[in-house]
């Protein structure tokens, strides 16, 4: 008698997480027919000409960290969640990316950032070559580079920016500059001494000398532009974030000689280099002197729009890759729900008529949430069972590897014991590893604009930019442009030559 009054009380409380409105079948049949309007209009393509492309890359953002972020956001606005939408759930077009590197399986970011930015699939740890260059070796990398979208965009006269929370000399905004046979070559620092006696040059010093005039450069990673134990300007007193270069060069200084200092004047081009390393998480930042990612791409586009002949932005909420590879899901879905943020922000302040906008992530990781959870359910909450192996609770997230792996006493950590909705909390994994890796799963594109219908299907990840230079008529797609309707007639922009450059170190938003 009592296990059947349990069963009952369990079906009642199942019963009052169904919305009243859901259990009416005229509320799903009209939310059936209202979705099929909205695909039978999307029967007449957009075929205009992109003027503007935006890139943004959730690295490390898999199908799995999609679905609980998207909860996430939803139960941050008092919702149950799973009903909620995203600001890439609403874009029109949808297809998966094959995120293989030309000699791995499971990608890395260096290599995946060269197929969608360059057009070109790579070996794993390299940037901006082809899968000629072998990882780590100087001497294999000339002859083998290979030019990214932002460097078609830019011999296009178009505007150009890259907008990350991590580095800026990272993986993936890297491959939009750099040709580089090791992705951890931030620095000479990091470089062995026959790369350097080879010819080979660091990231950083790439980004000043690869491609001039970058308009927008917004991220971290600024003490990999001085020289070897300057002090940060932020924190004056940790070793860790003194300068690293070798060669004594001030990067910062080079660029603001031949560019004029102008804080006030918020339309000229500009670099934010805002950390040492990596950008703040998300849960961690100061809201008075960090900017949020949101806040770089709300900039980044006010000054890019100013070329009338308009611009290529990339957007890497890059720190998601992080919290994953720490094992801390919090912090990854907060990242992802900030990059959802922007991409709402960027909508906002463009048009579909003229702007291509594709999301979709470089790899996905390891990370799942299951365990039969009810409806609404807090997506960083228990499982509503015990195992029925070791009789102790889990939570519904989850890794397959990673620092989460715990045993206490001779078993797996019983987390009833500690607070697993902390920020820092570390998820059970599966396999104990000291940083979680990537998983090997296709992953979403999501895409809205002109010609955004050729995302479509199941594709090789290299045809991501191939589609974005087409949509606006640069690289080498550009026959179907050369009709008046299909061709921009814009003049030269002599004024790009006279734009004054802002160098901020902590720009207060």
């Amino acid at each position: 008698m009592k296990a059947l009054l349990l069963v009952l009380l369990a079906e009642v409380c199942l019963a009052s997480l169904v919305p009243e409105k859901e259990k009416n079948p005229h509320y799903w049949r009209n939310q059936a027919q209202q979705t099929l309007k909205i695909a039978l209009k999307l029967q007449q393509l957009n075929t205009n000409v992109a003027k503007n492309i935006i890139l943004f890359l959730g690295d490390g953002m898999g199908v799995s960290t999609i679905t609980a972020a998207r909860i996430l956001k939803g139960q941050l606005q008092n919702m149950k969640g799973e009903e909620s939408l995203l600001e890439m759930d609403t874009f029109p077009y949808v297809a998966l990316s094959k995120t293989y590197n030309t000699n791995a399986q499971v990608p890395d970011s260096a290599g995946t950032a060269t197929a969608y930015l360059c057009g070109v699939k790579a070996n794993e740890g390299t940037v901006g070559v082809s899968a000629a260059v072998t990882r780590a070796q100087c001497n294999t990398t000339a002859g083998n580079e290979v030019t990214s979208i932002l460097k078609w965009a830019k011999g296009a006269g178009k505007s150009v920016g890259i907008v990350t929370t991590t580095r800026v000399n990272h993986a993936t905004p890297s491959a939009a500059y750099a040709h580089s046979a090791n992705r951890d070559w931030y620095s000479d620092n990091e470089m062995p001494p026959e790369a350097i006696q080879q010819g080979c040059k660091d990231i950083a010093q790439q980004l000043f000398d690869n491609i001039p005039d970058i308009e927008v450069i917004m991220g971290g990673g600024r003490k990999y532009m001085f020289p070897k134990n300057t002090s940060d300007v932020e924190y004056q007193n940790d070793d860790k974030y003194r300068g690293t270069r070798l060669d004594g060069k001030n990067l910062i200084d080079a660029l603001m000689k031949i560019k004029t200092w102008c804080i006030a004047d918020m339309s000229s081009p500009f670099a934010g280099l805002f950390e040492p390393v990596d950008m703040m998480y998300e849960l961690d930042r100061n809201v008075q002197t960090d900017p949020s990612l949101t806040e770089m791409v709300q900039v980044a586009i006010k000054i890019l729009q100013r070329n009338p002949r308009g611009f290529f932005l990339l957007v890497e909420g890059g720190r998601i890759d992080h919290g994953h590879h720490e094992g801390k899901a919090k912090h990854a879905l907060y990242e992802t729900v900030e990059m959802d943020r922007a991409i709402g922000e960027a909508g906002s302040m463009t048009s579909l008529e003229d702007t291509l906008t594709v999301v979709t992530a470089d790899h996905s990781h390891v990370f799942t949430f299951g365990g039969y959870t009810p409806r609404g359910n807090p997506i960083f909450g228990l499982a509503p069972m015990h195992s029925d192996v070791d009789k102790m609770p889990f939570t519904s997230i989850l890794y397959g590897n990673g620092p989460g792996y715990k045993i206490v006493a001779g078993e797996r950590e019983n987390v009833s014991a500690v607070d697993y909705a902390h920020a820092n909390y570390q998820a059970q994994s599966a396999v104990p590893l000291r940083q979680e890796t990537h998983g090997g799963e296709d992953v979403a594109i999501f895409a809205k604009g002109p010609m955004a219908h050729l995302l479509h299907g199941v594709h090789e990840q290299n045809y991501i930019p191939h589609v974005m230079a087409y949509a606006a008529c640069i690289g080498q797609n550009t026959d179907h442009c050369h009709s008046g309707a299909h061709h921009s007639t814009v003049g030269p922009l002599p004024f790009l030559s006279t734009l004054t450059s802002t160098l901020l170190l902590k720009f207060l938003f």
